[in-house]
């Protein structure tokens, strides 16, 4: 009965694809643990090392005592509501000048949510070749028709958009900002310019973003001034904020919509009170406090080549790729081996992700050692 499933594992670990979960002794900050052996964490989402820092948690708890309970026991449409998650709520809508901020439970939750629901029958989705599976997903679950353009490619773009837009009612432009595979940043700029010119809403993920670009932290949109021009902001509290949960904020009538409409928010207990308020003071304590730090990361991340904080060294081949992760293993850095589907075929890559401690040494030292490998 088990042997179709076996057959696939079998196949997966012939080619090197199969993935396993990790055991980790501890993690502090940019330091990892395994069988006691320490390596510097090189494949983090942790940006702005607010997760694992022991200091902050014994800081947040000082703060928070026994205000908040260890679990919500309901959705937030029954009883897992409490003035904390409307609070977070309200200080997003006002950070990003938005009229209405929504909480997901993740950033998976919140894009498959979304897009599962944003559009219909009779109207369209016109996605970049390159975001996340979460996106994907949703579209994949929608009764709409979605169109997957060349990455970054806004040309292809507005072709696409001349070919098809007049064939639908609604029509949504999705993308990142900054891609998680690659570390480039989307032409956000053009984006808005051709919502603007063939009527669609702009929906962006600024998952690797928030926390880390602009003088407040809110992302790319911040950066480029163009906030208000993004019909839907998508963040998450799982990578620079250092805690767990999502967020989509923008137009009142959009967000009204999600409530009723998305699934992924109406069918799923409510994070719990203690998570909500830890994000709440993150970002209310600790965010304004890293903008030094964090243009240090970003200048770092352009020094090695990319747009970002994350750096894709591209291998090729799986197996390459993992005996390059091994090398670095060896010598005390932690990377992963970025495989498909993640990223196409033949394109297997170690990606970097700088936090704001570590330095410039740190990371040309580790890159160094796995382009001598390459």
């Amino acid at each position: 009965m088990f042997e179709n499933y076996d057959n696939i594992l079998n196949t997966l670990e012939k080619h090197s694809h199969l993935r396993y979960i990790k055991y980790f002794d501890d993690k502090d900050q940019k330091y990892i643990y395994i069988q006691e052996k320490k390596l510097l964490n090189l494949s983090s989402n942790n940006y702005l090392g607010f997760a694992d820092n022991k200091k902050i948690a014994e800081e947040f708890l000082e703060y928070a005592g026994n205000k908040f309970s260890f679990g919500s026991a309901s959705s937030r449409l029954l009883t897992g509501n409490l003035p904390v998650y409307n609070e977070l709520e309200d200080l997003l809508s006002e950070m990003f000048n938005k009229e209405k901020t929504l909480l997901f439970n993740s950033g998976y939750h919140a894009n498959v949510g979304i897009n599962s629901c944003i559009a219909g029958k009779g109207d369209v989705i016109f996605s970049d070749k390159l975001n996340h599976a979460s996106i994907i997903d949703g579209m994949r679950l929608s009764n709409a028709k979605f169109f997957r353009y060349p990455h970054n490619n806004t040309e292809a773009l507005e072709k696409l958009l001349i070919r098809e837009r007049k064939n639908f009612n609604n029509a949504i432009i999705v993308s990142e900002s900054v891609f998680s595979m690659d570390g480039d940043i989307a032409d956000l700029s053009k984006l808005v310019e051709l919502k603007e010119k063939y009527n669609c809403i702009l929906i962006l993920d600024e998952a690797h973003a928030f926390g880390v670009f602009g003088k407040k932290g809110l992302g790319v949109t911040e950066t480029l001034g163009l906030t208000e021009k993004v019909d839907l902001i998508i963040g998450t509290f799982g990578k620079a904020i250092g805690s767990t949960g999502a967020f989509a904020t923008g137009r009142k009538t959009l967000i009204n919509y999600l409530i009723n409409k998305s699934r992924s928010f109406i069918f799923s207990t409510a994070l719990a009170p203690v998570n909500i308020a830890f994000s709440k003071w993150i970002i209310e304590n600790k965010l304004p406090q890293t903008f030094e730090k964090r243009m240090y990361m970003l200048a770092l991340g352009r020094k090695a080549g990319s747009q970002s904080h994350i750096i894709p060294l591209i291998i090729g081949k799986n197996k390459e790729t993992i005996h390059t992760c091994e090398l670095l293993y060896n010598n005390g850095y932690f990377t992963l081996p970025i495989r498909p589907p993640t990223v196409p075929e033949g394109t297997s890559r170690i990606r970097f992700s700088l936090t704001t401690d570590i330095n410039e040494e740190e990371l040309f030292n580790a890159i160094l050692l796995a382009e001598q490998k390459k």
